[in-house]
């Protein structure tokens, strides 16, 4: 059927009829044959022509993530089920690697670099719902260099302009103590433990030994891991328990044995024994071996035993101070005794130094001068930390330092070799004959 008022807009021939041979109506010409419109009409007045446009324009989908991102979200997940976080925590997490994710520092990266921003997005996540992890436990779940993880994280900061609380070793130690299976659902009642108990018995030994300096400067994991080992064995000092070194413990609660937390331990004990001696109602020795029976004594009156250690301490220093003074000057001191004798040792001590000063003493030039000539043939001062109670372990075990080498001096063949050196070259009998002969013979 023909179709008045409309025309082909190819050939402009206004026979356009009506195309039955499709499911949908068309109107073709019958001239050229071409589709006039499909399913509308197109007026010689008024047509509507249409243009190429791309499907990614015509459709309102949103850009899906890629693969990457996909799997780094999945990590976000699996990361906060193992933690055992909340879910406030987990949304948190997912907003801000997303953020991260799409921004130009971190789409061109590494897969490693962004699997650590995954652990990174969680770390920041929990310091600021309160609920503190450390960055060792993110580096163990992305098997990633502490420092790795250390440098991803604050760039991350950076960039989403985020202020993360710090927190300290005690505010981690509740989250830490978790890790450890030795509850009485994965133990035996003789080895098990409260984890209430454990996380304050921890927190406790943590604090007291941060006073000894045993902190400072160290990382929090060996320590937290050597915390929890003693309080574990002080809560209930069986022979079960003191028979299991750290290796056998950290297999008995699941978790990973770091090195230095032997030598945590140690040092703790250390801390430990020095308070244990002052208590009034112990009548043995104690010792690195049995102090773990005294933990809780110690921690209940620490400072009372602070104190009271101090002042042994201090007296010790006194008496010892007393002694090289009479050592070093006994005429001077019972001379000083007989015209001073309401005076006290200390104020002897200071009279004999005054009485003992050189003349010169008081000439900065003198004072250089002497300082001067003296200077190599004086001792190494004594280590500070040997006179202190405590002290940080780096002053009182110091690594020695390198001796300076001499300058090396070309060698001509004319230095004179002694006969130590000499001796030093020979090495068989078959040597030793032949030296002896050859000195026979020039004698």
């Amino acid at each position: 059927m023909s179709r008045a008022g409309l025309s082909c807009p190819g050939c402009g021939s206004s026979n356009v009829v009506d195309d039955d041979l499709y499911c949908q109506a068309q109107l073709v010409c019958v001239d050229c044959g071409s589709v006039v419109s499909e399913g509308t009409l197109a007026c010689e007045s008024e047509y509507v022509g249409g243009s190429d446009v791309s499907y990614s324009r015509t459709t309102a989908e949103t850009k899906r993530p890629c693969m990457n991102q996909i799997n780094g979200v999945q990590r976000v997940k699996a990361i906060c089920r193992i933690l055992r976080v909340n879910s406030e925590i987990e949304k948190l997490s997912l907003t801000y690697f997303n953020q991260a994710y799409r921004h130009e520092s971190f789409i061109r990266v590494s897969l490693r670099k962004k699997e650590t921003l995954a652990g990174c997005c969680v770390l920041v996540s929990c310091r600021l719902r309160n609920w503190p992890i450390t960055m060792g436990t993110i580096s163990c779940l992305t098997d990633t260099d502490p420092m790795a993880v250390g440098v991803i994280y604050q760039e991350m900061l950076k960039i989403l302009n985020i202020e993360a609380p710090s927190f300290t070793v005690i505010d981690v130690m509740e989250a830490y103590s978790h890790e450890y299976k030795i509850s009485s659902l994965h133990v035996p009642e003789e080895l098990a433990v409260n984890h209430k108990d454990l996380t304050k018995r921890a927190v406790e030994l943590v604090e007291l030994v941060a006073d000894a300096w045993i902190v400072t400067g160290r990382r929090p994991v060996p320590i937290m891991m050597a915390a929890i080992y003693l309080s574990w064995q002080s809560l209930k000092p069986n022979k079960h328990r003191l028979k299991l070194n750290l290796d056998k413990f950290c297999q008995l609660a699941k978790v990973n044995k770091h090195q230095p937390a032997l030598k945590r331990i140690t040092e703790m004990k250390e801390v430990l024994c020095k308070l244990g001696k002052e208590i009034p109602w112990v009548q043995d020795a104690v010792t690195p071996g049995n102090v773990v029976h005294q933990v809780e004594d110690i921690l209940t009156h620490r400072y009372a035993l602070l104190r009271r250690a101090l002042r042994t301490q201090e007296d010790a220093l006194l008496e010892e101070s007393q002694a090289s003074c009479q050592e070093a000057a006994p005429s001077q001191t019972s001379e000083l005794v007989d015209q001073n004798p309401n005076a006290s040792s200390a104020e002897q001590c200071e009279l004999n130094a005054e009485r003992t000063r050189r003349p010169g003493d008081d000439d900065p030039c003198a004072v250089e001068e002497l300082h001067s000539d003296t200077l190599k043939s004086q001792d190494p001062a004594p280590n500070w930390g040997k006179r202190v109670l405590f002290a940080p372990p780096c002053v009182v075990h110091p690594k020695k330092r390198r001796a300076e080498q001499p300058e090396l001096k070309d060698v001509t063949g004319d230095e004179e070799i002694s006969d130590s050196e000499i001796d030093s070259y020979i090495r068989t009998p078959r040597e030793a004959r032949e030296f002896a002969l050859m000195q026979k013979m020039l004698s």
